[in-house]
């Protein structure tokens, strides 16, 4: 059996999954102040009756590091940035404690300038002496050659708690995305390794020591002890899993919304062909651009928990949230309210709930019903609006997904799939106001945490080879060997192939389910100098796709 959690801003859900389905489901409140003790809620409500020697796989997806990031509730680190002659660093600073130093690698990875020791000692004083335990390191070319973040970080090892560098975080080349991703997972370190490994030691305590696994932004998961060396990969962790918890329900062939309705937030996606949309550069959050591999997602502060208010005589709704429902003992009016008034939705209290609503109906100066009613619209219209300037967004751009680039194509959505708690009671108002198939996902209300579960692990590897220096790294995996003049296509891929392996089992993946691999990227040039070849310049991406482990595939009908 395994077990699929996911926190969100409301409610945490849990689901306990066998072969022949679910075995069990529990909902329970989110306290973004303990997250610790509402994840163990959720545990100790799954697990009662359960031998824990029948768990086989724990996987967990939170918005414990997005919150702290969009909260800016991050802990103070340092940043120790060189670049060289040309782009400046300083245009890239993220924080108070960054410092720019001597010391330069070209875009062939050699040395053209070296680090100044002396410089970095007295760096790492000024920032032990303001507080600071972790730091991170990055050089413009460290993909090239990560020689100058390996020696700076020898010299801080003395000062700091951990060290995060540059060349592990993507193969890619872009130095201020590097540096802001850099930056994001020293800054959320902490709060992840406290947090999960809490979670694990009570885990430990009911007798479960099978690995934990975190979903990633990508759809797919590693587990904690992967995640220690990139926390900043959970960031929309919460997103991704409602989009893994809808990709069975897809059609093929067609351009599919997928909408998750939370107490919170709505969450909005898209499938072109059961494939999901792809960040093809790396997520942005706030002021940080990161090479943070993505499923392509967006946020609307609306839910079913969201205020309603009047102001200036027009209807507004949301984004702040200020309890549950009126009809769940909450403070002030909300779309749920609206929904127990109509009639909708039969849990809560009527009384309270039309309490909340009347109030709202003497602001609009129309009867109670028509109060609710109103308040139901402009939910959906909200939702949907921002998804059609998503869309219009996505098509003024190329469109990218998990599996492939798509020149010049347009999406254009004619389903709609939802998920969440209230999807139940959307579905048929949406299909009614803008006439497009709307569809509730099987068990929409821990349709996240069964997404989650599902999840098998991704990942990808960069390798260069460079057959005029006689060599092929992929310094993200601390990778280097010597190579023949003779090296060719298949030596890369095949090497590639075999990183990518040892990689993706360390993260956690069933050695039986590695078949979905595929190339992304193969570049090669001519090394020519004097008008006479000299070389060979390499280049692959090879990556393990976002998709659903087998077995369980009764889980899903």
């Amino acid at each position: 059996m395994i077990i699929g959690i996911d926190v969100g801003g409301t409610h945490t859900d849990a689901v306990l999954l066998s072969q022949n389905g679910i075995e069990k489901k529990v909902k329970v409140s989110t306290d973004s102040a303990d997250l610790f003790n509402t994840i163990l809620a959720g545990f100790s409500q799954l697990l009662e009756g359960i031998d824990p020697k029948e768990i086989e796989r724990v996987v967990i997806s939170t918005t414990l590091t997005t919150n702290a990031i969009v909260q800016q509730n991050m802990k103070p680190v340092g940043m120790i940035v060189s670049a060289g002659p040309g782009i400046d660093p300083e245009m890239f600073k993220t924080c108070d404690q960054y410092y720019c130093v001597a010391g330069s690698i070209n875009h062939r990875g050699r040395e053209k300038a070296p680090v100044n020791k002396m410089e970095i000692e007295d760096m790492a004083k000024k920032m032990k002496k303001a507080g600071i335990e972790y730091v991170g390191v990055v050089s413009k070319f460290c993909v090239r050659n990560p020689s100058h973040e390996v020696l700076i970080r020898r010299i801080l090892n003395k000062y700091f708690k951990k060290v995060f560098l540059g060349h592990h975080v993507s193969g890619n080349l872009n130095f201020p995305r590097r540096i802001a991703t850099t930056h994001l997972n020293a800054a959320v370190f902490s709060l992840h390794k406290s947090f999960f490994e809490a979670v694990k030691d009570s885990l430990e305590e009911k007798g479960l020591t099978i690995p934990i696994q975190i979903l990633k932004a990508d759809g797919g998961t590693m587990t904690l002890e992967s995640s220690m060396a990139f926390p900043g990969q959970t960031v929309l962790s919460g997103p991704a899993a409602s989009i893994m918890g809808a990709i069975p329900y897809a059609t093929a062939k067609q351009d599919i919304i997928v909408l998750d309705i939370g107490g919170t937030t709505t969450d909005i996606a898209f499938l072109v062909d059961k494939a999901p949309l792809f960040e093809p550069v790396g997520i942005r959050r706030g002021q940080y651009k990161s090479l943070i591999r993505s499923l392509r997602t967006d946020s609307k502060g609306i839910g079913g928990d969201s205020t309603v208010r009047v102001k200036d005589n027009e209807l507004r709704i949301g984004p702040d949230r200020q309890g549950p429902a009126m009809a769940f003992g909450g403070p002030a009016p909300t779309p749920t309210d609206a929904l127990v008034v109509l009639g909708l939705m039969k849990e809560g209290s009527q009384e309270n709930a039309q309490k909340g609503i009347e109030k709202i109906a003497r602001q609009l100066n129309v009867n109670i019903k028509e109060a609710a009613d109103q308040i139901f619209k402009k939910c959906c219209t909200i939702i949907l609006k921002k998804t059609f300037e998503m869309i219009d967004k996505i098509n003024s751009k190329p469109v990218y997904t998990v599996h492939e680039f798509l020149e010049g194509y347009k999406i254009s959505p004619r389903k709609i799939l939802l998920l969440g708690g209230p999807a139940p009671y959307f579905a048929k108002k949406i299909e009614e106001l803008y006439h497009i198939e709307t569809q509730v996902v099987p068990e929409s209300s821990v349709a996240n945490a069964i997404g989650a579960a599902l999840a098998r692990t991704t990942c990808e590897v960069t390798l260069n080879a460079d057959t005029e220096q006689g060599i092929v790294t992929a310094h993200e995996e601390d990778f280097a060997e010597p190579i023949s003049k003779t090296y060719s296509d298949d030596d890369l891929v095949e090497t590639a192939y075999t990183l990518l392996k040892e990689k993706a089992i360390n993260s956690g993946a069933d050695p039986d389910n590695l078949e979905e691999v595929e190339v992304v990227e193969f570049q090669k040039f001519n090394i020519v100098r004097n008008f006479s070849p000299r070389g060979k310049i390499f280049r692959t991406k090879m990556q393990l796709k976002p998709g659903l482990i087998k077995g369980f595939e009764n889980v899903l009908h």
